[in-house]
């Protein structure tokens, strides 16, 4: 690993947000931080919500064609590996989301379009919490994705 790698990186980035994080990571498992792992991560936090490697493809194209389908899905294990981007399975669909800096919430899945909605109530917080208490448990994280019909879908 040379260190211009990181100098060049580290020359468009600001300190302390996702690039910063995702540079480190790759200095810390000796990996090479190349103009598309930055170009990919650039493209992936201008996009909302959640995001399909495809989507993700069609956006990264017009400014780099070489990129590939394999390469992203590597690059976004990275980003999961870095504990930037959460994968999620919704309905046999594999979309990825932004984890750094952003609120705990959980999710409502249409089961025919596949329309994600984010919610957060503090109830299912303090419930699930109660119940690890009474158990004894530690809690670190959990998952609620409730599946459904959206009210477009149920027409």
């Amino acid at each position: 690993m040379q260190s211009n790698d990181y100098e060049n990186c580290f020359q468009i980035i600001n300190m302390n947000n996702e690039l910063d994080i995702f540079v480190d990571y790759l200095k810390q498992h000796n990996l090479r931080c190349t103009p598309q792992r930055n170009l990919i991560l650039k493209i992936f936090l201008e996009m909302e919500g959640h995001v399909t490697v495809e989507d993700l493809h069609k956006k990264i194209r017009p400014e780099d064609p070489t990129i590939g389908i394999a390469t992203l899905y590597r690059t976004m294990k990275l980003l999961i590996d870095a504990g930037l981007v959460e994968m999620h399975n919704f309905n046999d669909k594999t979309t990825y989301e932004r984890l750094y800096m952003v609120k705990h919430h959980d999710h409502l899945i249409c089961q025919i379009c596949n329309k994600t909605v984010e919610f957060e109530h503090p109830l299912i917080e303090k419930y699930q919490q109660e119940v690890c208490d009474q158990h004894e448990f530690d809690l670190k994280s959990h998952r609620m994705e409730l599946i459904g019909f959206c009210n477009e879908c149920k027409k």
